[in-house]
């Protein structure tokens, strides 16, 4: 008995140290993403809309989605020759930022009918 409430301790610990980083993530400051945003412009606009229609609109996008594709080519769990160089750099802090900027912005429209 002892031994499978060790097993469950240790699976619950393992769990929390897991997710706990995930939910820690610092709050983005939308100004201060704005001016970190200059460097995507080329590709995705000023506010998240480039004008090529290859690139990812990230205008309005829900800014947990933002910040976790960032942090996947930032750690290479997603991969994308252009986007990987550009966000391994990046701190948890400029990725909150950057994500805080595009998802405020006019972008993504509710198609949804009632």
């Amino acid at each position: 008995m002892k031994t499978i409430n060790a097993k469950i301790k240790n699976s619950i610990l393992l769990i929390v140290l897991t997710v706990a980083p995930l939910t820690l993530q610092a709050a983005g400051n939308a100004d201060a993403g704005q001016e970190k945003a200059k460097v995507c412009e080329a590709c995705h606009g000023a506010t998240g809309i480039g004008v090529d229609p290859s690139y990812p609109k990230l205008a309005g996008q829900h800014e947990s989605y933002l910040a976790q594709a960032l942090g996947d080519y930032r750690s290479g769990r997603r991969s994308n020759l252009i986007m990987a160089p550009m966000a391994a750099n990046l701190s948890n802090q400029d990725i909150a930022d950057l994500a805080a900027w595009f998802s405020q912005q006019e972008g993504l429209k509710d198609l949804s009918t009632d």
